[in-house]
């Protein structure tokens, strides 16, 4: 990718987030990018991997989660203040791509307990699948000891139940059995596994400290698919992050209460 694309598409991301409260068109991005709609709508979709409009609706919900942990609006002022002319439909929105609503996000401070998983995805695709997805993990860095999050999504981006899950104490690899049919986006986050201070002291809350993806992939009947991500630090160029952070010291404390009960050669890293 030329510098001179990245350079453009960085200005527009830029224009989202000082006008993210305007009713902002393609047009007006187009213009901020200097290139026609057509033209920037394909090239923005290549550096980013998703559309201008579904970057601009991810970035107006970061903000909201980062307002909802950092100050005390209400939640109508936040919709409001994100570019929302009904809060009912922010929260609607908020709800499916965090997981959780915008009031207990905020009470549970921008943390999840547990990640749940759309069991129901392998129904809708008809008799059950016998496709199995394997993957490597590791990091561009040394490892620091962070919890490692890895989803199967139906987009590009990490937002509402995935899949398929799991959760590692340290890179390596992991099989995902029985994966439903249909194309999906494999997708990694690291979340420090010692965090002393609530999401909101922190000051970006709501993004991990590293990222990975892979996909599309699409699975058939009988596939038998392995990649291999790397977990980088974000960039201002990758989309958000809106599903809600693991809690990783609730998660740590479930994690050895499991271990206690379960037999020595079952103790291995979470895959569902």
């Amino acid at each position: 990718m030329s510098d001179a694309a990245e350079r453009a598409v960085l200005r527009t991301i830029e224009v989202m987030r000082d006008r993210m409260g305007e009713p902002l068109t393609v047009d007006d991005l187009a213009r901020a990018a200097m290139f026609s709609k057509f033209h920037f709508t394909r090239l923005f979709q290549r550096v980013t991997g998703v559309s201008p409009g579904r970057f601009l609706s991810a970035l107006r919900l970061q903000k909201a989660k980062h307002l909802l942990v950092s100050t005390g609006m209400n939640v109508a002022d936040i919709s409001v203040e994100v570019g929302y002319n009904s809060v009912g439909t922010f929260s609607s929105r908020f709800s499916r791509s965090v997981g959780m609503s915008p009031t207990t996000y905020r009470r549970r401070a921008g943390y999840a307990p547990v990640i749940p998983v759309n069991a129901g995805a392998g129904a809708r695709a008809g008799s059950p699948s016998n496709a199995r997805l394997s993957f490597g993990l590791r990091t561009a860095a040394p490892h620091d000891g962070a919890l490692i999050f890895a989803g199967l999504f139906p987009g590009p981006i990490p937002e509402g139940p995935p899949v398929r899950c799991a959760v590692l104490h340290r890179p390596g690899r992991v099989r995902f059995d029985s994966v439903p049919l249909g194309t999906w986006y494999l997708l990694a986050q690291s979340v420090a596994p010692h965090a002393t201070h609530p999401a909101a002291d922190c000051a970006c809350p709501d993004r991990p400290v590293s990222a990975a993806s892979h996909g599309p992939v699409l699975v058939r009947r009988n596939s038998v698919i392995a990649a291999d991500l790397v977990l980088r630090p974000m960039r201002a160029l990758d989309p958000p992050v809106l599903l809600a952070l693991l809690d990783v010291r609730t998660y740590a404390m479930a994690h050895q209460a499991e271990q206690r009960d379960r037999p020595a050669y079952l103790n291995e890293d979470v895959a569902a």
